[in-house]
């Protein structure tokens, strides 16, 4: 998970990208290459490099990924590399270009990237290895064959950096499922690896609702039992294969990267744009309505269920109930101008503050009062899912009809069925769809924006 607390992995990526970018603008000014452009080359080889990383997954490496997973992404990348290179030639006409000063540029580029690369992958194994940093914690659920040998390579292969603390066999006297559970919440447990062969049906769905209530990642050793009718995706450790049930798009660094990116973007313009003569207004109106701040600063909960201060312009005159009681239907609390700026989604413009903070997202599950949230993630299934990634000021639930108070269960099983939807399913183009439907919402008016 992107930065997620307690580990750097989410540094790595980015760090990377940078590393190399630079080089590969640098090595241009050791060589005489004749350029007409120079800076149309750097956006060039600069964009190129970056649209083929993302295609080629080039800086997807995981913990225990060979170093020939490695070698075979850096033969792949610099052979695209090496042709989007001297295609430059032919596509911007530049005649006077020294082809064998490309060629050695080429080769700088390669040797240099690859020294970085390389040097990266092993210097973290051996910090994994040595210091014991960037672990991950691991139960396995199983005393099956394969379960002990994945157990042997936790012990053995500590480059990977899995720290197992704990063997638990379905198939023992005193196994218990709520001991179990207890041990993995209580010993901050990161990762359950589950011998699918050993584990009854609701046994199996009793450790995927856990592990989705709990934001734990959940594997299986598979054998021929089918566990699920999803799309599962292999992953090998050590030549032993290993299922994963869910894979969150936000979870990749460069996905991360490039909405985080675009909230930045999005949110200076709104900040700029339109906070920066309304919110001087509003201001005004607010204060002279009613006693009390310009803003309403309230607690909710965000990414991996920590909390955060989210901003809103205040639309209810102060008191007490705040942050037990969502705003209702001819709710008395609720002051004129408010009511105005509850009905166009106006209140919400001071969260673009906490997106350029970064508590939020443009675009995401609506983050919910701190009470809402320990009463929801007992009363609905799946609940927490939605806190794998950043709350958004609006989301696909939202748009589809589910905002505002919550009237009846249906309500809020709706919400999350939507939100865990957008969890598992981003896209660039989905947060597009959802902002333009927001912006549509907003003047068309939505019957439950009170």
């Amino acid at each position: 998970m992107l930065f997620k607390q307690g580990r750097f992995s989410g540094f790595i990526t980015p760090l990377s990208y940078i590393l190399d970018l630079l080089v590969i603008n640098l090595c241009v000014n050791f060589l005489p290459i004749n350029f007409q452009n120079p800076w149309l080359f750097h956006f060039y080889i600069s964009f190129t490099w970056v649209v083929l990383s993302f295609k080629n997954d080039f800086y997807v490496i995981q913990r225990y990924s060979k170093a020939v997973v490695l070698f075979r992404k850096l033969f792949t990348q610099f052979v695209f590399f090496f042709l989007i290179l001297y295609a430059f030639i032919g596509f911007f006409k530049q005649p006077l270009m020294s082809r064998l000063a490309l060629g050695q540029y080429f080769v700088l580029v390669f040797i240099g990237i690859s020294f970085l690369k390389i040097l990266n992958f092993f210097l973290l194994h051996k910090y994994r290895e040595r210091v014991k940093g960037n672990l991950r914690n691991v139960v396995v659920i199983g005393r099956s064959k394969k379960a002990n040998q994945l157990i042997e390579v936790f012990k053995e292969r500590r480059e990977f950096g899995f720290n197992f603390m704990e063997q638990f066999g379905p198939k023992d006297a005193d196994f218990e499922l709520l001991k179990c559970f207890q041990f993995i919440a209580n010993n901050n447990v990161d990762e359950i690896y589950c011998s699918v062969s050993e584990l009854k049906n609701e046994e199996l769905t009793a450790f995927i609702n856990f592990a989705d209530n709990n934001l734990k990642t959940l594997k299986f050793l598979p054998d021929n039992k089918n566990i699920f009718s999803k799309k599962l995706k292999f992953e090998y450790y050590d030549y032993l294969p290993i299922l994963s049930l869910r894979d969150i798009p936000l979870h990749n660094s460069l996905n991360a990267i490039f909405k985080r990116s675009f909230d930045i973007v999005f949110s200076l313009f709104v900040i700029f744009v339109i906070l920066i003569w309304l919110g001087p207004l509003l201001a005004l109106l607010i204060s002279l309505e009613s006693k009390g701040p310009v803003f309403f600063i309230q607690k909710r909960t965000g990414f991996d269920n920590n909390e955060f201060q989210c901003f809103k312009f205040r639309s209810m005159a102060v008191n007490d109930l705040s942050d037990d009681k969502q705003a209702g239907k001819n709710d008395m609390r609720v002051t004129k101008i408010g009511r105005f700026i509850r009905k166009t989604s106006i209140d919400e413009l001071p969260q673009f503050y906490n997106v350029l903070f970064g508590n939020m997202s443009v675009v995401g599950p609506r983050p919910h009062m701190l009470k809402h949230t320990d009463e929801y993630a007992n009363r609905v299934d799946k609940y927490m899912l939605r806190h794998f990634v950043k709350p958004g000021i609006t989301g696909l639930a939202q748009v589809r009809g589910y905002r505002g108070e919550i009237e009846k269960d249906s309500d809020i099983q709706n919400r999350i069925k939507f939100d865990i939807f957008y969890v598992e399913n981003w896209s660039f183009f989905l947060d597009l769809k959802i902002i333009v439907e927001t912006v549509v919402n907003a003047f068309k008016g939505e019957e439950k924006a009170y």
